[in-house]
């Protein structure tokens, strides 16, 4: 059973404002700490399509009697709010008798301002409901939900055969199958509300009215922001998240590994506030009464900052190698059905420089598997195709180096110069061949010396 015993009052509503929104109550957030007037957390539902405000007090205590109830009636009443209100009043502990009694009245009375009681036990069991793991008086992120971590329509490795369809030399269908592996990450979509005014004698001089959703890595480790296409890829895929089953993602994948959510949605929410104070604190230069100017350092409150919902869900991280004889070619992206966003692309990488980007020419060598750029792709003397100048043989006929898959072709070219006659020498090294009259001079004497002639 989780321990709610040993939570600070402010702790223990840092748990029911993370506990109702949740629930999928709306505009969950805390009153202000200094001026409490009977009301901690405030939030809001729909009702048969009418919203309704709804006024809490938290009680971090054993027994909660009536007065405490009679005071929220009133907090109530004097809550400024355009519409029907109730009350709740929630508490570690349990009620005593006058004070159900006295709700109970006024359900009966049908009373405009009713209150709902929710004692410790209930509150465990709604957290159970919800799929939440009350530790220590926190809440853990327990999720079961992740977005696809390959498209359905098509084959796993679909993928890859994309990605290798302009690597000229090669054929997507003729690729081998590749291990597959799937990391499925933590990650929560966070959605807040910035609301401050700040003035001094002459006015307000800024307002903060914003709202803001971002999407935090959840790992292990200090939660980090994510980049702003995983961000998009998580929230546009998130109405389509499915199921985590990973059984049956064992017999799509080779490999499935599962990571947990490094902190509490509790200090997930609490970071993302101390984060939106920072982001949205600037300095203002205006002018006083007395036509002077001055700088003020505008920094909203904790109490200016209302996270809306903390949303988590697993982000797939695809990893597909594809072994082309002496190579190894990864592929690694976040997955969201047929969309992604790549992480790590080793096919279009040449394996003999730092050439790098789909923006670049790539050609396979059939002879020892590797991708290549433009500048370490050659063409095989005896064979006509593409070989890389990593593992081609060279051999220089008419002062122009040649490039040969082997040994064995090096000689069988070998034998057929020997029996060229010279014109068809010179054409060898067509650079020489088709320039100057002088040049080609130069370059049939050359054949010449070399074939013992003169």
């Amino acid at each position: 059973m989780a321990i709610l015993d040993d939570l600070s009052g402010f702790e223990f509503e840092d748990l029911i404002e993370d506990v109702f929104r949740n629930l999928g109550y709306e505009n969950v957030r805390q009153a202000e700490k200094t001026a409490d007037e009977g009301r901690d957390v405030l939030m809001e539902e729909v009702v048969d399509g009418t919203r309704r405000a709804i006024v809490v007090e938290c009680k971090h205590t054993g027994t909660v009697g009536r007065p405490v109830v009679q005071k929220l009636h009133s907090a109530i009443a004097t809550f400024d709010f355009d519409g029907p209100k109730r009350g709740m009043v929630v508490t570690t502990g349990r009620f005593t008798d006058p004070a159900q009694e006295y709700t109970n009245r006024l359900q009966q009375n049908d009373d405009p301002h009713p209150i709902e009681l929710l004692d410790g036990e209930a509150l465990r069991e709604i957290a159970d409901e919800i799929g939440l793991d009350l530790y220590n008086g926190r809440i853990e992120i327990l999720c079961d939900e992740t977005l696809r971590p390959h498209d359905p329509t098509t084959d796993v490795d679909a993928p890859v055969k994309e990605r290798f369809r302009d690597i000229e030399n090669i054929e997507a269908a003729d690729l081998p199958e590749p291990h597959s592996t799937v990391t499925f990450r933590p990650v929560v979509a966070v959605t807040a509300d910035t609301n401050a005014v700040f003035e001094t004698s002459v006015g307000v001089i800024h307002r903060i009215n914003d709202r803001t959703q971002f999407v935090v890595h959840a790992d292990r480790g200090h939660p980090k922001v994510a980049d702003d296409d995983v961000a998009t890829l998580v929230i546009e895929n998130f109405h389509a998240a499915v199921p985590l089953d990973i059984g049956q993602l064992t017999e799509v994948f080779d490999d499935v590994e599962e990571r947990r959510f490094g902190q509490t949605q509790t200090e997930y929410k609490e970071w993302a506030v101390d984060r939106l104070q920072d982001y949205h604190t600037t300095t203002v230069t205006y002018t006083g009464d007395n036509n002077v100017t001055y700088n003020k350092t505008c920094k909203p409150n904790l109490s200016d900052i209302s996270v809306q919902s903390i949303e988590p869900v697993y982000l797939p991280e695809v990893r597909q190698t594809t072994e082309l004889q002496e190579y190894s070619y990864p592929y690694e992206y976040y997955a969201a059905g047929p969309s992604r966003v790549t992480l790590e692309d080793g096919i279009h990488r040449c394996v003999h420089c730092e050439t790098s980007g789909i923006d670049e020419t790539y050609t396979y060598c059939p002879n020892c598997g590797a991708i290549a750029c433009r500048s370490h792709i050659k063409t095989e003397r005896v064979e006509g195709e593409p070989v890389c100048t990593g593992c081609a043989v060279t051999e220089r006929f008419a002062l122009k180096p040649k490039y040969f898959y082997g040994e064995q072709n090096l000689e069988t070219f070998r034998e057929e110069y020997a029996e060229m006659p010279l014109h068809e020498k010179a054409m060898e090294n067509p650079l020489l061949a088709g320039g100057s009259v002088v040049a080609a001079l130069l370059l049939i004497i050359g054949l010449l010396v070399i074939g013992g002639v003169i």
